[in-house]
Parts: structure tokens; C-alpha cells; sequence
């Protein structure tokens, strides 16, 4: 009888012990009875009952990732090369949540079959309403739609889309090529039109440069002038008052005007000489020349007398 009762005792630790379950971190249990679902098990130490309850699954809640390739076709038929990479993760634990998740597929293979199809399925149809030249520009855009396509169906199956990110978009090398010769000819236009526009500035620039010099070397030879003449006027209006100065002077003396004529005469030859700068001037040296020089002299000077003295007369008058 002990022998029995000891195997007993055994065999109720045995079963009891038989119930413990150890879940680990960052997995979820799903317990069924007889083939139905009965509850889940959270991570840690567990126990279900033994030979009744069994673990269908042990669902992992942690972050998951899987790279795909795929090719699409775009509006004006060209082939357009894909590589993703997506980021996903059961949406929470809740009970409904886990049910769906262990009960949709049958395995993960089936799982990630349906999930890579789908998402291939949404770019290739967003891509066929577009041309190859808007693809590379509209890399966020694709993106956002499959998204926005993708989480409702992994809602339903308990899962949800924490990152999608295209890698890489290529098209077949000869549209490559193409694309490349495109873009290099963009290149070279807009390099010829921003060295026409800067070689249009700087003409622009220059010849406002030169149109302003002109203007001020213009008004800067206008002054000059001006100043010029208003110089050889005012020498010209003291020579005349030192004249007439002397002329009153020697009248008043009754001295010989043609002093002052052969004086002027005597100044003049002078100032030929000196600043004449090689120029030749041919003067009548001969006692003819001198006298008829003095002659056109005196009656120059008479000429002037006569009118000093009318300007006198009038003078005196008033």
C-alpha cells in the first residue's frame, strides 16, 4: 500500500508540476482546449492544466522587419525596380487582438506571403498612373499611399505598419541612360543660361560704368572750360584796366603814349621768345617795318584817346 500511495503522491507532483509554463520576454501564449481557444499567457511563470490545456502558439510582440524586391510598371510602360524594407509589429495585446494574429494564417510563411503581396500590389497600382520622370520626385508620396492602403487590411489582422522606406527605385539601364543624358543636357542649358545672364549683367554693368565716366568727364571738361574762359576773361579785363591805368597816368603828365605802345611791343617779342615752344614767328626787323609797326601803334593809341576822352566828356556832362 505505501508503494501505491507513494507512486500516487509521484505522480500528482508529477502532473502538477506538468502545469507550469514558462513564457518568454516579449511573447505571448495562446492556450486552447481540445482544439478551441481558452485564454492567453502573459510573459513569466504561467500554469495551465495539464493534458487539457495545451499552447497553440507563442506569438512574438516584438518589432519585425522583412526587405522586399519587386518590379513595377509605369504609365508610359517603363520598368521600375523596387527595394523596401518595412517595419511592423503585432498593435497591442489585447485578447481580440492576439486572436487574430495566432488564428488569420495558418503559419508566419503564409503571414509574410500575403503581407508582401499586398504591399507589392499597392505600389504597383499607384505606380501605373504615373510616368517615369515623376517616380524619383514622388518617392514620399508612394509611401503615404501604402500606408494608407496597408492599415486597415493589417488592422484586420492584427498587426500595423510602424516604417515603410523605399531604398532604392532604378529603372532598366537604358532607360537609366537615357535619363542620364536628360539630365546632363538640363545641366548644360542652365549652365549657358546663368554665364548668358552673368555676362549680360556684367556688360549691363560696364557700359553703365562707361555712360556714367562719360557724363563725368563731360561736365568735369564743361567746368574747365568755363572756368577757362572766365580766367582769360578777368586777365583780359585787368590787362584793359592796366592800360588804360598807365594811359591815364602819362596823359596826366603829358608824356609820349608811344612809350607804352613800345613797351607793350618790347613785352610781346619777349613773351614770344620765351613760350613760343619751338613755334617760328616772322617779324619785320627793319627800320620800314619798325616805323610802320610804331605808326599802326600811335594810331591804335589815338583811337583810344579819343574815345577816353569822349567817355570823359560824357562824364563831365552828367
Amino acid at each position: 500500500m505505501n508503494i501505491v500511495y507513494g507512486a500516487i503522491a509521484l505522480f500528482v507532483i508529477a502532473f502538477i508540476f506538468s502545469g507550469f509554463v514558462t513564457v518568454q520576454q516579449g511573447y505571448i501564449a495562446v492556450i486552447t482546449v481540445f482544439g478551441k481557444y481558452k485564454r492567453i499567457l502573459s510573459p513569466g511563470l504561467n500554469f495551465k492544466v495539464p493534458f487539457i490545456e495545451a499552447i497553440y502558439r507563442r506569438i512574438s510582440i516584438q518589432n519585425r522587419s522583412v526587405e522586399l524586391e519587386f518590379q513595377a510598371i509605369t504609365q508610359d510602360q517603363a520598368n521600375v525596380n523596387f527595394k523596401a524594407m518595412l517595419l511592423f509589429a503585432v498593435m497591442d495585446q489585447a485578447e481580440q487582438t492576439i486572436m487574430n494574429v495566432a488564428f488569420k494564417f495558418i503559419d508566419d510563411k503564409n503571414l509574410m506571403q500575403a503581407l508582401i503581396r499586398t504591399i507589392e500590389g499597392a505600389i504597383r497600382s499607384y505606380v501605373a498612373n504615373l510616368k517615369q520622370s515623376e517616380i524619383l520626385g514622388l518617392r514620399g508620396e508612394i509611401v503615404v499611399h501604402v500606408k494608407e492602403q496597408l492599415d486597415p487590411t493589417l488592422a484586420g489582422w492584427g498587426y500595423h505598419l510602424i516604417d515603410m522606406q523605399l531604398n532604392d527605385i532604378a529603372f532598366d539601364d537604358a532607360i537609366m541612360k537615357s535619363m542620364a543624358k536628360v539630365v546632363a543636357a538640363n545641366n548644360l542649358k542652365q549652365a549657358a543660361e546663368n554665364e548668358g545672364q552673368a555676362l549680360l549683367i556684367t556688360k549691363t554693368k560696364a557700359a553703365e560704368a562707361e555712360g556714367n565716366a562719360i557724363r563725368i568727364t563731360a561736365e568735369a571738361e564743361r567746368v574747365s572750360a568755363q572756368l577757362r574762359g572766365q580766367g582769360v576773361a578777368l586777365f583780359r579785363q585787368e590787362v584793359a584796366k592796366g592800360i588804360m591805368q598807365a594811359a591815364k597816368e602819362m596823359q596826366s603828365i603829358n608824356a609820349d603814349m608811344s612809350v607804352i605802345m613800345f613797351s607793350m611791343w618790347t613785352e610781346a617779342i619777349k613773351n614770344f621768345a620765351e613760350g613760343g615752344k619751338g613755334n617760328v614767328i616772322f617779324l619785320d626787323g627793319s627800320s620800314d617795318g619798325m616805323q610802320r609797326t610804331m605808326q599802326q601803334l600811335m594810331s591804335f593809341q589815338n583811337k583810344n584817346m579819343f574815345s577816353m576822352s569822349d567817355d570823359n566828356g560824357a562824364a563831365d556832362k552828367k
